[in-house]
């Protein structure tokens, strides 16, 4: 009888299905990933150099003053879809792109509602249209040399596609949706307010609108209202870019480019004024 007690309380049952194999015996692929952690660790631990494009990334961020902790997001965010095999967009920096176009436009938001505490909600929308224009985005993009960390592929590159502003501002702007996907909120204001400080201190004086400084100054001359053109849209339907086309009898036409009509039409407007030489006063 106690023999076959013993018997009974040393007998463990066989598990009932898979999962409780899995607990004691790890499946190949988890440890396939194991092993690629403990190696990825070892390296940096032997402080083993990294691959030429992450050093080219680490270059950026230093310059950006942001380390990412995911540097997948860096990649993604400097890689366009002409460098990638079989052009699958989702692997290039367009879905950042899109993110970082409204994270941009809430952190300028935002900082333009502290910064100008009297400024009415025109003023406002003008100085915000010029923060986050293309032009102003690739302005940005060159003063930290993003060209030179884009992956492109060789035919855009062999084109200039580094140079390009609309290139420049669309990386510019992916880089700001990656650290914000990275880093969070704070991360990506404080990127932004780091980049384009001295642009905000460059317009600190009251703005007036373009379309209506162009509107007076062709009325002064007898001509009638600017009238305005779409010449083209691109880009993906949820990211959309509008090209305009400014027109005064006797002047040539004048072009500007944005994320919706209306900041098409005042970078056009402002366009035709810069052409002209024409100093628009400002407000105050």
């Amino acid at each position: 009888m106690s023999r076959r007690g013993k018997a009974k309380a040393t007998t463990v049952p066989a598990p009932a299905s898979g999962a409780g194999r899995s607990r004691r015996e790890p499946p190949a692929a988890e440890l396939a990933a194991a092993a690629a952690v403990v190696a990825t660790d070892a390296a940096a631990a032997d402080g083993q150099k990294e691959p030429r494009r992450r050093r080219r990334g680490t270059a950026l961020e230093e310059r950006i003053g942001y380390k990412f902790k995911d540097s997948a997001l860096l990649e993604s965010s400097l890689t366009h879809i002409s460098a990638l095999k079989g052009g699958n967009r989702a692997n290039s920096y367009q879905r950042l792109e899109f993110l970082g176009d409204h994270v941009l436009g809430l952190v300028i938001s935002d900082l333009l509602y502290r910064a100008f505490p009297r400024a009415d909600e025109g003023e406002l929308s003008r100085r915000l249209a010029d923060l986050v224009r293309k032009e102003t985005c690739a302005e940005i993009a060159r003063n930290i040399e993003l060209g030179a960390a884009i992956r492109l592929g060789s035919s855009e590159a062999n084109a200039g596609g580094r140079k390009r502003p609309a290139i420049l501002a669309d990386v510019c702007e992916a880089l700001i949706g990656a650290v914000y996907l990275d880093g969070g909120y704070p991360a990506a204001e404080s990127l932004v307010e780091r980049l384009w400080q001295v642009r905000m201190q460059a317009t600190a004086q009251p703005q007036r609108d373009p379309k209506t400084v162009l509107q007076e100054w062709a009325q002064a001359r007898g001509l009638p209202t600017p009238t305005y053109r779409e010449v083209a849209r691109t880009g993906p339907d949820h990211s959309p870019e509008f090209r305009v086309a400014v027109q005064l009898p006797s002047f040539a036409p004048a072009e500007g480019t944005g994320r919706s009509k209306r900041v098409a039409e005042q970078a056009a407007a402002a366009a035709m004024l810069t052409r002209e030489r024409v100093k628009p006063a400002r407000d105050g």
